[in-house]
């Protein structure tokens, strides 16, 4: 009998570990038998020299770090082999980094051979799966007037916001809140540039009382496409035919969309209502899944030649 050699397990360390993206980025990589996780002891958590030589000696260095601290570890990473994932907002628009969403077209094949990845922000995951298709094949102008409403689980605005939620809630929590009221929200430039927007849309994010699960809505009068509903659909259906971006023929729950649907899953779903003359496009996913870390590994198993979708829920 002959015995292949097994593959050497990749290593892998989360910078950040402690927050609510690197908790869940570790509890889907606890499974895995093909990644070997570095961990720090917690007195050296925060140590420059104990975080250097962890960040050279990884495979694949997640960064669940501020920006200006994700700044920071990129120039530590001296090793021209590991690959820098970085869930912050630092390095999204930035020159030599690849955007981090597979399902844009060509996308999938230069993340595999990137050594830096941004990992995209949660709304605007939402965001650039629905308007991105429409844009690049011209059913919609990079100009047009658009507006979105995104609707987010509270553990996007991690440990603080969670704890407000769970252990210190006012009657105020029990509804929506809405939040950056003037319209700078920092996931706007990212969303025109992946886009290809030349205007920056409404954007209005709304924090609703579950802990996790997203949903974004962006409606279109149909004056304002070149093309039809069902030019939409077909839009929706060519772009992801594979991924974990699917499109739904219909998906509602008895004629209501719950944001809270995809609630620790790390796939989204993608679809299209309303009638001839107004139109309502609608993704949903969980914000720490396909919005943060389900990303975040979907990225990481490109960059290894794994299967994508290896250790997500989907």
């Amino acid at each position: 009998m002959r015995y292949g050699i097994l593959p050497a397990m990749k290593k892998v360390f989360i910078d950040g570990s402690a927050g609510t993206t690197g908790l869940r980025i570790r509890e889907r990589l606890a499974s895995r038998t093909d990644v070997e996780v570095i961990t720090l002891a917690e007195e050296v958590r925060k140590d420059v020299g104990a975080r250097r030589d962890a960040l050279n000696a990884a495979d694949v260095a997640f960064l669940c770090l501020p920006d200006a601290a994700a700044i920071e570890a990129v120039g530590l990473v001296e090793n021209p082999d590991t690959v820098v994932i970085d869930t912050s907002t630092a390095h999204r628009t930035a020159d030599g980094w690849e955007y981090g969403f597979p399902e844009l077209a060509g996308r999938r094949t230069r993340i595999a051979l990137s050594k830096r990845i941004a990992n995209p922000g949660c709304h605007a995951s939402g965001f650039i799966a629905l308007v991105e298709p429409l844009v690049r094949t011209g059913l919609l102008a990079p100009d047009a007037a658009l507006a979105a409403t995104s609707l987010t689980g509270y553990s996007g605005g991690g440990k603080k916001m969670i704890a407000d939620y769970e252990t210190t809630p006012t009657p105020l929590h029990q509804g929506g809140r809405l939040y950056a009221l003037g319209q700078t929200h920092k996931h706007l430039p990212e969303i025109m540039k992946m886009c290809g927007l030349s205007t920056a849309p409404a954007f209005l994010p709304i924090v609703v009382p579950h802990h996790s699960g997203m949903e974004v809505v962006v409606p279109v009068f149909a004056r304002d496409l070149t093309g039809t509903p069902d030019d939409v659909r077909t839009a929706y259906r060519t772009a992801y035919a594979d991924g974990v971006v699917r499109y739904a023929e219909s998906a509602d729950e008895s004629g209501f969309l719950s944001s809270a649907k995809f609630a620790g899953r790390d796939d989204m779903e993608v679809a299209v209502y309303g009638n001839a003359e107004r139109i309502v496009l609608v993704s949903r996913f969980d914000n720490l899944g396909k919005g943060a870390s389900g990303a975040a590994i979907q990225n990481m198993n490109l960059a290894l030649g794994v299967p994508e979708t290896t250790g997500l829920a989907v």
